[in-house]
């Protein structure tokens, strides 16, 4: 099998999908890696280090795209990269896709060519959550909480507060939406700085599970500016309004964010205070949201500052490209070794989880959510039908291959909100 990694081109896009480690596995396996010069250089690696693990260097995408089976990215392809896609007919994109929140052209343009799209966050882990998210939300919460800390200041028109402990003034307050992976970290991250952090769900379950571990992880010092409540409107409404910070961590896995926090709930808000929206890259959970980049990550409205930086990671790119590749190898390996078609078929039968990444397959739309957010339902195909699988071949029911049931994914990220239904889920890429 020919696995391609292709350079990224989107803005302050650092990550890159394989690292020379990676690319040293699947060669090691009887596999060919071709990496697009300078492919590696924004994370630290250079062309050199992929030529010592095996891999082949090309000169141009173009080049690159038509020789491999499988590509490899971070991110969704960007309409400059859409004539590429043509050069990969047939074959498989493997990377985020975010088909329901970005540029419906995209997934036309998928469809077209009758691209695999295998998606990193619908991808069902054996156990559960979603394991080729869960790392880059990670990322994602720290960084909110250092992006917030700087656009506080009063060069950005914040509010001119400190998100560390001063003495003698009023510690900061940051309401997080969603105590999944990213509202998680992003609230452990705020309050190790020492401010009061209000976390926000809809699973008292979730809730009581994350005061046990904050606990642990904080101790009872820092512990007694935390509180981790299950939403209710009007508690809700007021903690948005007091807040300095907002974080926005809520998610449907591969579909449409709900926009749970309104615009009655922003203009309330003071002026100068920070919104940091990591849903964004499934259009945004809170009202005002629309997607930035790096190079100009913020926008204000009614006062608020609001930075929506859909590739957050791509800033901390050694880091996040190390821990992507560990969550990705694994299935990468699987694709490569059985051949792609092969390895849905066996996941399909097994617990389901790696085919759930199939979001488009032949032509089709095979993730529901996506056809439905699209409204595109007459694209939809059920992925075992489209394989000739009967459903005693098959672990799981039609409606599971489409749909990531909310004790899937409680683990990982259940959705936080006081208007949004409680059977979904929350990370970022």
């Amino acid at each position: 099998m020919i696995i391609g990694v292709l350079k990224e081109i989107k803005d302050n896009e650092n990550r890159v999908g394989l690292t020379p480690s990676g690319a040293r596995e699947l060669v090691g396996a009887g596999h060919t890696v071709l990496a697009q010069n300078g492919a590696g250089v924004g994370s630290g690696f250079s062309d050199e280090e992929y030529v010592a693990a095996g891999a082949q260097m090309i000169a141009t995408p173009d080049e690159l795209v038509e020789k491999v089976d499988i590509l490899v990215k971070v991110k969704e392809p960007i309409p400059a990269e859409y004539p590429l896609l043509a050069k990969l007919a047939g074959k498989t994109l493997y990377t985020y896709l975010h088909l329901s929140g970005v540029d419906p052209q995209l997934t036309q343009v998928l469809l077209d060519n009758k691209i695999t799209g295998v998606a990193y966050e619908t991808v069902v882990g054996k156990k559960g959550g979603l394991p080729l998210l869960a790392p880059m939300s990670d990322v994602a919460g720290v960084l909110a909480v250092q992006y917030a800390a700087q656009y506080l200041q009063k060069k950005y028109n914040g509010f001119g507060v400190t998100m560390g402990v001063i003495p003698n003034t009023d510690l900061a307050n940051t309401v997080v939406v969603g105590g999944g992976v990213v509202g998680a970290r992003a609230a452990k991250t705020a309050a190790g700085m020492g401010g009061k952090v209000t976390i926000f769900d809809m699973n008292p379950a979730k809730v009581e599970f994350l005061k046990k571990d904050f606990k642990k992880y904080l101790g009872s010092n820092l512990m007694k500016n935390v509180q981790i409540l299950v939403s209710e409107p009007a508690v809700f409404a007021e903690a948005i309004k007091n807040a300095d910070v907002v974080v926005g961590a809520v998610l449907v896995p591969g579909a449409k964010a709900p926009r749970v926090v309104t615009e009655e709930h922003v203009k309330s808000m003071k002026n100068g205070s920070v919104i940091v929206d990591v849903a964004i890259d499934q259009g945004g959970c809170i009202w005002g949201s629309k997607a930035t980049t790096h190079s100009n990550p913020i926008y204000e409205i009614e006062g608020k500052i609001f930075c929506c930086v859909a590739n957050m990671p791509g800033q901390v790119s050694r880091h996040s490209t190390q821990a992507l590749t560990f969550a990705t190898i694994t299935y990468l390996m699987e694709m490569a070794n059985k051949g792609v078609v092969k390895a849905i078929k066996s996941s399909l039968k097994k617990d389901g989880g790696f085919a759930k990444g199939v979001n488009t397959y032949a032509g089709k739309i095979t993730w529901k959510p996506v056809a439905e957010d699209l409204g595109r339902m007459a694209d939809y195909a059920d992925l075992m039908d489209m394989l000739g699988m009967t459903r005693e071949q098959g672990s799981v029911k039609p409606a599971e291959v489409a749909v990531v049931a909310a004790p899937v994914v409680a683990s990982v990220a259940p959705v936080a909100a006081p208007v949004a239904p409680a059977d979904n889920a929350n990370p970022v890429a």
